[in-house]
């Protein structure tokens, strides 16, 4: 069966990144896309925060930073500022980009432990430019002919601007949309694919390849094909989120904030215009009313609409790749935005399956291809995220002893040893979370290793003194160059005068 006909049910940021990145198709005739949405359907909107990755999607399709970032109210991330999670009232700051750089193959961090040990009181993030422009508030893009390495960054935006953005971009290129509601879908009685949807119009929209983007409810994935679900709760317990934007406070801060709180953590993503806000805790451990009141009492700024709650179950489908439809987005799993991984996943099936599409026809080894590398993805950032709340002190709730004492994943407890023995952390394959997250996290929230490793030991500390010192001042340098990060945004990409 040839592939003449893509479908994607459901719009918002999932459905319309996948109908951008694939209307290229469409205006090479190959295949013809349609996008059916519902206005009546609201979007979840929690992701608002990205990771530097995303920079290549819009990239690739062409889209000027400036254009896309002024329509979005878009800001600049350098990092996390993660606040309360070792303890109550410490903190530390997640960085994109490395410490340093690597001296003779050994890292920089076993450099800086090395020194720290011989009685060099500065902290590791005076070696990070991401963190020293962030506690300044300061950003610029890379200036040519500089050398110094450039600053990586991701950013903030509003998620349903950005969708309204990109439906303008794919529906220029041939993508057509559909309005209302699914209703009913069919299936080949030979095959078990999906052959067509029926809408509450009674309209049928035949396909041969749909891309599921209904997000929680899995219209396609679960509704009609009966996937299954792989549930992580116990590792991840939360369950809930309460959401709601406010009124910005003057200052558009280059980092998203992460605090954690007695049966989760809060979020705060500064946009042009307003905040993002919103509270994840566990159902078990605290009620909504207490979660709504500790966000509306722990926000910057008036409320600019009514609490926004959510329910969903952290985990995965057990295929993302299911016959002819492939799960992108929320109906494929859902991981709480500690990380701001959202969007990247969405990011990354996308471009697993725009790689993988024949026009031939639809085969079992791009389906266990793509459910492969997918699933090692999605548990290797729950690993990632299980650490924040494994590596913890508190002791001050039901909630964080849960947490603390929890069994985890056999390839965390792997990572975390290794750590505590020589400070190495090996990053497996193209993991995406590379040596300087896992670094900042476990030694931020107070893993720390018992010795630096052999090869760094071997190394002669007076001999790189001047580097080492080279690389503080080099720092200092850069960040001193650099504008505030509110006086750049007004310079390069203001926000329109209506966020659309």
């Amino acid at each position: 069966m040839g592939l003449k006909k893509i479908v994607i049910v459901g719009g918002g940021t999932a459905g319309w990144m996948a109908a951008a990145a694939l209307s290229r198709l469409v205006q090479s005739r190959t295949v013809e896309i349609t996008l059916v949405e519902s206005e009546l359907i609201g979007t979840v909107g929690v992701g608002e925060a990205t990771i530097p990755p995303f920079q290549n999607f819009n990239d690739r399709l062409g889209i000027p930073e400036t254009e896309w970032m002024s329509a979005v109210q878009g800001s600049f991330k350098l990092g996390i500022h993660f606040v309360n999670w070792e303890t109550q009232g410490d903190s530390y700051f997640h960085p994109f980009g490395n410490y340093g750089y690597a001296v003779d193959s050994v890292s920089f961090h076993e450099i800086w432990m090395r020194y720290r040990m011989a009685g060099d009181a500065r902290p590791l993030h005076h070696f990070s430019p991401e963190t020293m422009a962030a506690m300044h508030r300061k950003f610029m893009h890379q200036e040519e002919g500089q050398e110094l390495p450039a600053i990586n960054y991701a950013y903030h935006l509003d998620a349903t601007a950005y969708a309204r953005f990109l439906r303008r971009y794919a529906e220029g290129r041939g993508v057509v949309r559909k309005e209302g509601k699914v209703v009913k879908s069919d299936l080949h009685g030979e095959s078990g694919f999906v052959k067509s949807i029926t809408m509450d119009d009674g309209t049928e929209i035949a396909g041969d390849f749909f891309i599921d983007c209904s997000g929680f409810r899995g219209l396609l994935i679960e509704g009609a094909l009966e996937t299954g679900y792989e549930d992580w709760t116990h590792w991840l317990p939360c369950d809930r989120a309460v959401a709601i934007p406010s009124e910005g406070d003057g200052t558009v801060l280059p980092y998203t904030r992460a605090t954690a709180h007695s049966a989760g953590w809060q979020w705060r993503v500064p946009l042009q215009r307003r905040n993002g806000n919103g509270h994840v805790y566990c159902s078990q451990f605290m009620e909504a009313d207490e979660a709504t009141d500790i966000l509306l009492k722990n926000i910057d700024g008036k409320p600019l609409a009514d609490p926004n709650h959510l329910r969903f179950t952290t985990g995965r489908r057990k295929k993302f790749w299911n016959k002819n439809v492939v799960a992108v987005g929320l109906s494929g799993g859902f991981m709480e935005p500690l990380e701001s991984t959202s969007i990247h996943l969405i990011q990354s099936a996308i471009a697993k399956v725009a790689g993988m599409l024949s026009t031939d026809g639809i085969t079992p080894a791009q389906e266990d291809t793509f459910n492969r590398l997918m699933g090692k993805e999605f548990s290797r950032i729950r690993d990632f995220l299980i650490l924040h709340y494994k590596a913890t002190k508190r002791d001050d709730s039901d909630f964080w002893n849960y947490c603390r004492t929890m069994d985890i994943p056999d390839s965390l407890q792997e990572k975390i040893d290794l750590f505590k023995l020589n400070g190495q952390v090996f990053r497996e394959e193209d993991e995406l979370f590379a040596e300087t997250s896992w670094v900042a996290v476990m030694m931020g929230q107070g893993i720390l290793p018992g010795r630096p490793s052999a090869m760094a030991q071997s190394l002669d500390l007076d001999k790189l003194r001047g580097e080492y010192e080279g690389m503080d001042q080099s720092i200092k340098y850069l960040v001193g160059k650099m504008p505030g990060h509110d006086q750049y945004l007004q310079r390069f990409c203001p926000a329109a005068m209506a966020a659309e």
